[in-house]
């Protein structure tokens, strides 16, 4: 089928959506299932949920969590890789009013601990294990033998009153509720109250006090974000979104799932990437559309099996979270035919990307730039057709600079953040009294409307399209004995686009080699932060001021004398 010009199809969605109506994410769901019954919406290789599968299951699952006594505004969290069970269970926990945590599944033991009691999360849905248990996977039960002994019938783990179990390995636990069990008939319960404008979302981001940080959202915010991306991108009637990158994340979240249901589409559903996968995937479910991030892309390109496959469905891609150099685009062009390319920039705090390229854009502007302000009509700020409005600030006095200077990036729309859950000194520090967000980032608004990232005014950096605070790898690596200090820097890579680097000063006497501390990140940390480059130098090599403050945004030059 041809494909019609951008133009055309956006002209579609903004005659379908003359002005917003806000919703909850279950009244949205029941108008696509009214709508569109029969169509898909999960797709995997085992499975297909189709909208009214996910809509019924939804009304079950809910009433199960009610019976547990799930009341608006409590917290229920979910370890859940991308698994069809996420979209029924997810769209049960709005149905209730209450708040849905989808946890990074990759978190080890300590960290999730912090995030079960930070959150007051009062029940969880978990996988029994990702990956081969028995060769480096995440077990999940044993997880939770450690921090909630007796997790079964009564965990004892701050607010945590109940445990459900989605045996995606095969095994289970005697005593232990099971996924299965929720969708058992019972008695119909209505959903309990909740309006557009209530959290329905907390996702956690890495911040500046090296503890993670529960960002809450409104079911509104996310879905005007939903449409601002359909809209951009120019969406046609039924797209497939081939995905592996995580829903516990706003990328998976709402450029997939919830962007698709905007035009009856569907999402097919990977829980771990490789090429061939992908490659895969889309010929076998005809995906209209991709989301991947730059070392994913590379991957593609690289593959000596993508001629193996029939991808001539596929007519765009979404390739965020970190730059990437031109080359690349020009290659996924010419090897797969598609000229619908796009990369975007955003933060969680804002409700995921708020920028992206255009279609139509020429393919300079994906690599020198991260996009501009998503269009939005109606679902955008008021006066504009746009999802926000960047601007910059100085970084220390916060006063607001000309049109084009470089600066710390600021922004305010409709999707921006309630809060930081429990967290009110850092809420008040990232967002002012008139919600403007500032975003820790440098760049620049160009004349044109597009952003020019320059860097971080903060430490924080990317790995594998994951934020990571550099004081949380720091603690982990300063616990070594033979190490005397310790510092996490992000590095620009070329195939990774930014990766994790240490730069350590051993203890006196102290043995400890790169294998060694890489074999302990990996123990304490989420496989994102572990470092991919480990640097061993004396303490007089290091980079300080005058009064002895070592400058960080200087080591990165050790490495690339290395």
């Amino acid at each position: 089928m041809t494909l019609r010009a951008v133009d055309e199809r956006r002209a579609d969605l903004r005659r379908q959506v003359p002005e917003w109506v806000p919703r909850t994410l279950d009244q949205r769901l029941d108008e696509c299932a009214d709508r569109w019954p029969d169509r898909p919406l999960a797709i995997t290789d085992e499975v297909t949920l189709t909208y009214r599968d996910v809509a019924e299951q939804s009304r079950r699952i809910a009433a199960h969590l009610i019976a547990m006594g799930v009341r608006p505004g409590d917290r229920v969290g979910m370890l859940m890789a991308n698994h069809p069970e996420f979209l029924p269970f997810k769209f049960a926990i709005a149905r209730t009013g209450a708040i849905a945590i989808p946890f990074n599944f990759l978190y080890r033991t300590e960290e999730l601990g912090y995030v079960l009691e930070q959150s007051g999360c009062s029940v969880l849905l978990t996988m029994s294990g990702y990956g081969d248990v028995g060769a480096g996977g995440i077990d999940y039960l044993a997880q939770l033998d450690e921090l909630a002994p007796g997790w079964e019938s009564a965990p004892s783990l701050g607010s945590l009153k109940q445990v459900i179990v989605l045996p995606t390995d095969g095994r289970s636990r005697p005593g232990a509720t099971e996924y299965a069990q929720l969708l058992e008939p019972v008695d119909s319960v209505d959903s309990l109250p909740h309006r557009p404008g209530d959290p329905g979302d907390m996702l956690y981001t890495s911040g500046s006090t090296g503890s993670p940080k529960g960002v809450l959202v409104t079911h509104d915010a996310v879905l005007r974000v939903a449409y601002a991306s359909a809209l951009t991108r120019g969406y046609d009637d039924g797209r497939r979104i081939l995905f592996s990158l995580p829903c516990y994340h706003m990328f998976g979240y709402i450029e997939g799932i919830l962007s698709a249901m905007v035009v009856g589409g569907a999402v097919i559903l990977q829980t771990g990437f490789s090429a061939e996968g992908y490659f895969d995937g889309i010929e076998r479910h005809r995906a209209d559309d991709i989301l991947c991030v730059p070392t994913m892309a590379v991957a593609m390109v690289e593959s000596p099996r993508r001629e193996d496959f029939d991808l001539s469905s596929l007519s765009a891609i979404l390739c965020g979270s970190a730059p990437a150099p031109i080359w690349l685009w020009e290659r996924v062009e010419e090897l797969f035919g598609v000229s619908e390319i796009v990369t975007g920039y955003g933060m969680t705090e804002c409700g995921g990307a708020m920028t992206l390229t255009r279609p139509e854009d020429p393919l300079i502007l994906t690599s020198e730039t991260a996009g501009r302000p998503k269009l939005a009509g109606p679902a955008g700020v008021p006066g504009t057709d746009e999802i926000c409005v960047y601007a910059t600030i100085d970084p220390l006095s916060g006063a607001r600079l000309p049109d084009g200077e470089t600066g710390e990036l600021v922004s305010y729309g409709p999707a921006t953040m309630l809060e930081y859950w429990g967290k009110p000194a850092e809420t008040a520090e990232a967002l002012s009294d008139d919600r403007v967000l500032r975003s820790g980032d440098l760049g620049r608004v160009r004349a044109d409307g597009y952003l020019e990232v320059t860097g971080r005014s903060k430490e924080l950096y990317k790995s594998g399209g994951e934020l990571v605070m550099p004081k949380e790898v720091e603690d982990v690596v300063g616990r070594m004995e033979a190490v005397s200090q310790v510092f996490a820097i992000g590095l620009q890579d070329d195939r990774w686009g930014e990766i994790g680097a240490l730069v350590i000063v051993k203890a006196p006497g102290g043995e400890v080699t790169e294998s060694e501390v890489v074999d302990h990140c990996r123990e304490h940390l989420a496989r994102f932060k572990v470092p991919k480059r480990v640097l061993f130098v004396e303490d007089e090599q290091l980079p300080k001021t005058p009064t002895g403050k070592i400058q960080k945004f200087r080591l990165s030059g050790m490495f690339s004398r290395d």
